[in-house]
């Protein structure tokens, strides 16, 4: 039985077990991971997990429960689990099963070229890459990471509406931190790629990007602290973008945990931000045609010229609110139950590169990475101090890079502060990506 007869049967079960409506959603998930080290495998990893869940509408109320096995037995657990979770709700939330949208986008997660690539071939890039990165200069020391993971994911949900969906997505994302010393100066530096086109890797660019990344930290030295003009660099911002995407969801909001609570419609950023939900962006690994409800996904504005648009909905908060959802409801896995979370949120890039707004400040800091985000940041009051790494501006020109900093500010000003974005977009794995941001000062401690 494959797993679309599999749902069918377990929807027509659950209909003559008493459920006015119910839901299946399927999740199978493949990895493989290899790390090297000085050319021989470190570490090797292949693994699957997969399993199933079932909502149903029993009483007026919505219950759930899950299983990894997909067998008659498991349709009987899965049924009275059901019921039994429902019966325990204190109150009815008043959301059904959805019927489906009228259309939905198109649009191809998977490349099966991917997938036909042996594992050997990839080991041996990686280990091509490490090579080229440890012959680069003679300061390069070692890789303490050398990192390759690919991964495909198939999602299906179908319903007692007769809505039937399906999602299959890859990717490979080889990761690198490369160790250097000069004199009694030790740094490291990460680097990070991802792409569905295994052919579009090059061991050269990679190797010398990562190598570059490291050497560029050498040579530090302090400066006084103070506030300072920041241009944060496109993955630093995503990585803080990451961290504060709570504030957008409007379960937060509804619960007074989100500061943008009654904000739409109303300024919050800088004219000059813009905020897009893009589900289908060519940069990004990851998005979707639907939601984890079934409805379908769309390219939107959440902020457009630092006017917030709209929150992001599932269904639950949406009638709460007396709206349309905007499509975000979320399942991290076939356990999780329904959140809310977007799908390749990013900043729209400007028109001038990360040099160019480096050359537009005569003295400042360029924010390269952040570190201890989730225990430095309050998503609620928007508060954050984070240690960071980066470089001296002095003259429109990098000067040197800095010693240990912590950055601190408030995210709520921050996106008022920002004065202009560079025209490079760079996507973390999980879907957040900006451009580099020019922003009027952060407070910076030097160590």
């Amino acid at each position: 039985m494959n797993i679309a007869e599999y749902q069918e049967k377990l929807l027509d079960k659950a209909i003559e077990a008493g459920f006015k409506e119910a839901e299946v959603y399927f999740e199978r998930k493949n990895s493989f991971k290899c790390m090297l080290y000085e050319g021989q495998i470190d570490s090797y990893e292949t693994s699957e997990d997969g399993g199933l869940s079932l909502r149903g509408l029993h009483n007026g109320k919505m219950g759930y429960a899950y299983t990894e096995k997909l067998d008659d037995v498991s349709m009987s657990f899965l049924i009275d689990s059901v019921k039994a979770n429902a019966d325990v709700l204190d109150e009815n939330e008043g959301i059904d099963i959805f019927e489906g949208s009228n259309e939905y986008t198109p649009y191809e997660f998977y490349n099966e070229e991917l997938e036909t690539i042996g594992i050997p071939e990839k080991i041996e890039l990686l280990r091509l890459i490490e090579q080229k990165v440890r012959a680069y200069d003679s300061r390069i020391v070692t890789l303490d990471y050398c990192f390759l993971q690919e991964y495909s994911t198939e999602r299906s949900l179908a319903n007692s509406k007769n809505l039937s969906l399906s999602h299959k997505e890859n990717g490979l994302v080889i990761f690198l931190s490369t160790v250097v010393k000069e004199g009694e100066e030790l740094k490291t530096g990460g680097y990070l790629k991802m792409t569905r086109d295994f052919h579009a890797l090059n061991a050269d660019e990679i190797a010398r990007a990562a190598a570059e990344e490291a050497l560029a930290n050498l040579g530090e030295k302090s400066i006084p602290s103070g506030k300072y003009p920041i241009i944060l660099r496109s993955d630093a911002t995503a990585s803080l973008l990451s961290t504060f995407m709570p504030i957008l969801s409007a379960e937060n909001a509804q619960k007074d945990q989100s500061l943008l609570k009654g904000k739409v419609g109303q300024k919050v950023a800088s004219d000059t931000l813009t905020l897009l939900n893009a589900p289908f962006h060519p940069d990004a690994l990851s998005g979707a045609s639907f939601d984890g409800e079934g409805v379908a996904t769309k390219e939107q504005a959440i902020i457009s010229n630092g006017t917030l648009q709209t929150l992001l909905h599932n269904r639950k908060t949406a009638k709460k609110e007396g709206c349309e959802t905007s499509g975000h409801a979320h399942k991290d896995s076939y356990k999780g139950t329904l959140s809310i979370a977007p799908q390749n949120l990013y900043i729209s890039p400007g028109k001038r590169s990360q040099e160019e707004l480096i050359a537009s400040v005569s003295e400042g800091v360029l924010i390269s990475e952040l570190s201890g985000l989730h225990s430095g940041t309050n998503t609620v009051s928007g508060d954050f101090s984070v240690a960071a790494k980066g470089f001296h501006i002095q003259d429109g020109k990098i000067v040197s890079p800095v010693k240990q900093m912590t950055i601190a500010g408030n995210f709520f000003e921050f996106l008022n502060d920002i004065e202009e974005s560079g025209s490079e977009l760079y996507f973390l794995p999980a879907g957040y990506g900006s451009p580099s941001l020019l922003v009027k000062e952060l407070s910076v401690t030097v160590e």
